[in-house]
């Protein structure tokens, strides 16, 4: 038996009904698919169901396999039901999602449309969503066996097992202290313990506790904004819009520290991986407790024990990427998103959401503060605080001595180019270099080169599976298509005509190392893209590496999000054109986001910083109003280009996508599902509201053809977001059921910020 979970029964109304339950009472349980209902199972023998066991996960038996789920509610039979299967087991003592967390939750679900099973399951880590037992939440440190004291003077001097064992001499350590202070050491350690010269070892978290550092002198304007958020009593959400190089984090870290002396939890978002040991080893430093990461670049049972460690209540601070924002916070006391803009907060795949709105859905649940951080906010915050519903916190100057970096836009018409570089732009990084500066060449797309075209007939190499040209790598020797994974090698001649003349077209982040480690021997040259920080902690290494002595990086955005590099005196902004001429309504948002963003890498200590934009569109509007008046006069102007023509955040979206191996199914069921909108428009009760949602296609995705799959979308559109959940809800359980549905792959993501 199924019941509708669209809209999932609060189990406090039920709370006297549960209490008096007859003992065949049956659980509503959801489970991780992609069904919009829970299932009816009989408790377990001898089990009285209570309003204690909403939130705890069961093992259930589903078709021929067995499934963890989680209960959502009881009730007493329903008459003329059908039998019942039973639950196998409850995992739980108590329940594993509660109170604020599992009520956040019930909402998301309702936003996104989602199925609350799905839901439940993105929330809980993947040991958790596997039935297994929440893990141990010890702290844990590493110390020397009697064997490994023997064995230390034996040690190769200089290297890190050696230094590793020498610290340890000491006494134990915990890892937090390690990763402060011994870059690689993990690695050292894994091969000491195989010896058995060191071993892993519990120990209380308080016992770990740095002693906490101190910080800056604040300037008038942090102080300020330091004030206002101390001041800050109850849910307030609070936009600091702070250029590069203000001093965000130093607010975000005494906003933290008086949360913690109040007792209290805080969750710090980051919107990238690679941000995340800088900000903690500057968190570490600075505050009297441990801080625990939270990305999926830890092992499943380091994510879990983080959770349960929240969960408890016996840790307190977080710094997570996109998914940390589902941590349990049972004593809360303040939310932190960094850099709010990002789009790597937005969820692509399974459940859309978005980490930076829900967080603030959570943080009015649990009534605290929430500050969003950010050098160039997003529109959707900016016209927020413009509108009095955010409180506007400005940073307008750089902290300490450092000034804002100069701007020089080069113009690249009629010069020649060595990968994309011109003779003044290598002129510019030779004299940097001399100088003792370090040099940033940012260009947003890695590979050696975006094509592979044959000059004799104009064949190029295409992904078979994606309506999309193969990226080449390694120098010219392989293709990757960057959608969809595939590799092959390349071709030795045209298989169109047999020529020879293959050649890589365009620039990549390779084809620009390439050059620069040709013309500059003598200095490091670092390429810091996707291909190259997939390690953990890999992106910490390169900076490692670089120092603090000459050299240059090659990145792609991974380098313009939120990274302290005090010797960076130049940037060099490669391929601005790109982003200048998109269909894209969000591209002139992004293009300003990333060169600000970019830019603001330069001249962060005392050195003065110099950036250029190499282009072909000097005269570009975008360009000129950026250098002239900065990312606010940019974001204004395009506030009024999105409310003249009707877009976010001036209008609310939902993307309904389908996929199928041929396109007629994809385009059946965006029909079938469009004649659903539109009864459902005539004949719901707001039938006025309803009709004010405009839909547009069934279209082509912009990239119609991807992994295989025919990719179709319809969009839909109101002025009013009610207007628009309110048709979706009247519509979609007869998408859900229509036949068309079973034939091809679909999601609706609401809010999207990529119409791809």
């Amino acid at each position: 038996m199924v019941r509708n979970c669209s809209s999932p029964p609060d189990p406090l109304a039920g709370a006297a009904k549960l209490a008096a339950m007859p003992t065949d009472s049956v659980f509503q349980i959801v489970l991780p698919l992609p069904l919009p209902q829970a299932f009816d199972y009989l408790a377990p023998t001898g089990h009285l169901p209570t309003l204690a066991d909403v939130g705890k996960r069961v093992r259930v038996p589903f078709g021929s396999r067995e499934m963890t789920g989680v209960v959502v509610g009881a009730d007493p039979p329903a008459a003329g039901s059908p039998e019942l299967r039973q639950v196998l087991a409850l995992l739980d003592t108590t329940p594993t999602l509660q109170g604020e967390l599992l009520e956040s939750l019930r909402w998301l679900a309702r936003y996104t449309h989602a199925p609350l099973g799905e839901v439940l399951a993105t929330a809980l880590p993947a040991l958790l969503r596997q039935g297994e037992p929440a893990p141990d939440t010890h702290a844990w440190a590493w110390r020397l066996t009697a064997e490994g004291i023997a064995q230390v003077p034996r040690l190769r001097p200089g290297t890190r097992p050696r230094l590793l064992a020498e610290r340890l001499l000491a006494s134990a350590s915990d890892e937090d202290h390690l990763d402060l202070h011994l870059e690689g050491w993990r690695t050292a350690a894994r091969a000491l313990g195989k010896r058995g010269l060191v071993e892993r070892v519990p120990t209380p978290a308080s016992a770990l506790a740095p002693e906490p550092g101190p910080g800056p002198r604040l300037n008038p304007e942090q102080q300020l904004a330091v004030e206002a958020i101390l001041a800050t009593e109850g849910f307030a959400p609070l936009l600091l819009d702070g250029v590069t190089g203000s001093g965000k984090t130093e607010v975000y870290l005494q906003a933290i520290a008086d949360c913690l002396q109040r007792g209290r939890q805080a969750l710090v978002l980051v919107p990238e991986i690679g941000l995340t040991p800088q900000t903690l080893a500057r968190f570490r430093q600075r505050l009297g407790v441990p801080v625990l990461a939270l990305h999926s670049g830890l092992s499943d049972r380091e994510r879990a024990r983080g959770w349960a460690a929240f969960a408890r209540n016996q840790a307190r601070v977080a710094v997570g990427t996109r998914s940390a924002v589902f941590t349990p916070l049972p004593h809360a006391g303040l939310i932190i998103i960094d850099e709010e803009h990002d789009a790597s907060y937005k969820q692509q795949d399974g459940i859309r959401y978005h980490a930076r709105d829900f967080a603030l859905v959570r943080a009015k649940a649990l009534g605290v503060p929430v500050i969003l951080g950010s050098a160039t906010p997003s529109l959707e915050s900016l016209n927020n605080a413009l509108g009095g519903r955010y409180r506007h916190l400005r940073l307008g100057h750089r902290a300490g001595d450092a000034r804002p970096p100069s701007v020089r836009v080069h113009d690249l018409r009629k010069r020649v180019l060595s990968a994309g570089l011109s003779a003044d732009t290598l002129a510019a990084i030779a004299g940097t270099l001399d100088g003792g500066g370090q040099v940033l060449v940012f260009k947003n797309r890695r590979g050696y080169a975006p094509v592979l075209l044959c000059h004799d007939c104009g064949w190029s190499a295409q992904c078979r599976r994606c309506d999309s040209p193969m990226t080449v790598h390694g120098a010219g020797r392989r293709l990757q298509c960057h959608h969809c994974g595939a590799r092959q090698g390349v071709p030795p001649a045209c298989p169109d005509c047999g020529g020879l003349a293959l050649q890589p077209q365009g620039i990549g982040t390779e084809r620009i190392e390439e050059l620069l480690a040709e013309k500059f021997p003598d200095v490091p040259v670092l390429r810091i893209d996707r291909s190259t920080t997939q390690r953990r902690d890999a992106l910490a290494g390169h900076l490692l590496k670089l120092g603090d002595r000459p050299g240059i990086l090659v990145g792609t955005q991974i380098l313009a999000k939120g990274h302290d590099l005090p010797h960076l005196t130049l940037v060099v902004v490669v391929g601005v054109d790109e982003g200048l001429f998109s269909s894209d309504f969000r591209a002139g948002e992004k293009l300003a986001q990333q060169l600000i963003q970019v830019a603001g890498r330069a001249g962060r200590a005392r050195k003065p910083g110099e950036v250029m934009l190499q282009t072909h569109h000097p005269d570009h509007p975008l360009l000129n109003t950026l250098i002239s008046g900065g990312y606010h006069a940019f974001a204004h102007a395009e506030l009024e280009q999105r409310q003249a023509a009707g877009f976010p955040p001036f209008a609310h979206l939902a993307l309904l996508r389908a996929e199928a191996t041929h396109v007629e199914a994809a385009n059946a069921f965006l029909l079938a599902a469009r004649a659903q909108f539109d009864s459902s428009a005539t004949r719901h009760a707001g039938a006025k509201e309803a009709a004010s949602t405009e839909l547009q296609g069934p279209l082509p995705a912009p990239m119609a053809r991807r992994a295989g799959m025919h990719r179709m979308q319809l969009l839909l559109c109101s002025a009013r977001r009610r207007d628009l959940h309110a048709l979706l809800d009247t519509a979609l359980p007869g998408i859900h059921a229509s036949p068309e549905a079973r034939k091809v792959r679909w999601s609706l993501d609401v809010d999207p910020q990529d119409l791809y």
